[in-house]
């Protein structure tokens, strides 16, 4: 691209940017803390060794660890990276992401958030529960079990329109499939009661149903975007939404009983929309905040790229996805998120908290967006550290 016409395209991103955060509610709540001074490296050489991967990891989680986030740590985005520290607890030699987690967990008694029926405030018990599974201690699970069994015994009967005041009753958003599912489906595994199965399936065969658009092959955020459109006409599907659901679904794959009926099935729709999302990769490996219109967002994002990088390497690693096919561009992704983590482990390029695609501001951390790198490098460590086998996919 000739010089003067890339500094014409910045010029007007800069001003699609202001006008956009004067005409959209913010995207990020209140107490969004402020970014620590940015600072870049260029072109800095792919991590591919699991042992330089190990060590990026540990440094990442090392800086979240460390921030004075002042979300409460049941809050879904510092859910998010407690979830990325445990994945990383059980690759790690060191005791200390353990450690962490165990004192977050008893600063808060192992109880959920406030909001009983929110799935947001689900997602903190998914660290609880893979705390128990290393430590086997009941009482991690008691209030979570108590909290799940008062759903069960009265189950929200609202439709799934995305409205006050019954908005967060249901799954009536994608990201709830990420932040709910898996606890339920965590706690059948861990205590053989069904029946938080059978209601985790329940609730996600009427969200899928929802809101995939089968046509697309791809997931709306919810019911209100059905009818908008992205400026170039195409359909509004959020990066990070569909990212949260790709990577449900490597969450709860491992928790649904190989001869449930419903597993193929959502095994099917798995490599579905797995096969759709790498479609639509960049050439430079990060996808945009939105899928069908990225040029009209050009810089790469990297929560939702995260998600999408950690369900492929899930995906190969369990012989889901077809390692020919997926691994390329689950290393590409990578290789791009690697660029975008400065040397003291934050990673910049996340787009803030929000519903939909918009122009952000790129050196602002998020607690989810550290969280999704670390779930996707102890996958791609895992790929990268297990040869392919003559019969894998």
């Amino acid at each position: 691209m000739p010089h003067h016409h890339r500094l014409l395209r910045l010029a007007l991103a800069t001003i699609a940017f202001a006008s956009t955060v004067c005409a959209q509610p913010s995207p990020s709540s209140p107490d969004t803390p402020a970014a620590p001074p940015a600072s870049s490296r260029e072109n800095p050489p792919p991590v591919r060794e699991p042992a330089e991967i190990l060590a990026l990891l540990e440094r990442v989680a090392d800086w979240q660890l460390a921030w004075a986030d002042p979300r409460r740590t049941t809050h879904w985005a510092r859910a998010t990276g407690f979830a990325g520290v445990s994945a990383l607890a059980g690759l790690s030699p060191k005791p200390d992401y353990d450690r962490a987690l165990l004192e977050m967990a008893e600063a808060n008694a192992w109880h959920l958030g406030p909001r009983p029926y929110h799935a947001d405030d689900h997602l903190i018990g998914q660290t609880y529960l893979e705390l128990h599974a290393r430590h086997r201690e009941p009482r991690m699970i008691a209030p979570l079990r108590a909290a799940f069994d008062a759903i069960l015994a009265n189950p929200a009967t609202t439709d799934l329109r995305h409205v006050k005041p019954t908005r967060g009753n249901r799954w009536t958003w994608c990201d709830a499939l990420f932040m709910a599912p898996a606890t339920w489906a965590g706690l059948a595994a861990a205590t053989g009661e069904k029946a938080y199965l059978e209601f985790m399936l329940r609730e996600w065969r009427a969200t899928d149903d929802h809101l995939y658009d089968p046509t697309e092959r791809l997931y709306q955020r919810d019911d209100r975007f059905f009818t908008q459109r992205e400026a170039n006409g195409a359909k509004i599907f959020w990066s990070r939404g569909n990212g949260w659901v790709l990577a449900s679904y490597a969450r709860i794959l491992p928790l649904i009983p190989a001869d449930h009926p419903e597993r193929p099935l959502l095994v099917a729709r798995f490599q579905e929309f797995a096969a759709r999302v790498r479609e639509l990769q960049p050439a430079d490996g990060l996808w945009r905040s939105s899928l069908l219109d990225p040029d009209r967002y050009p810089e790469g994002e990297t929560s939702g790229t995260a998600l999408f990088c950690h369900a492929f390497a899930w995906g190969i690693n369990h012989g889901v996805l077809d390692r020919e096919t997926f691994a390329p561009s689950a290393l590409r992704a990578w290789d791009a998120l690697v660029a975008h983590v400065r040397p003291d482990g934050m990673l910049t390029h996340v787009q803030p908290i929000g519903e939909s695609p918009y122009l952000f501001v790129l050196d602002k951390p998020e607690a989810y967006g550290s969280g999704a790198l670390l779930l996707a490098g102890v996958e791609i460590h895992r790929l990268l550290s297990t040869p392919p086998s003559a019969g894998s996919p």
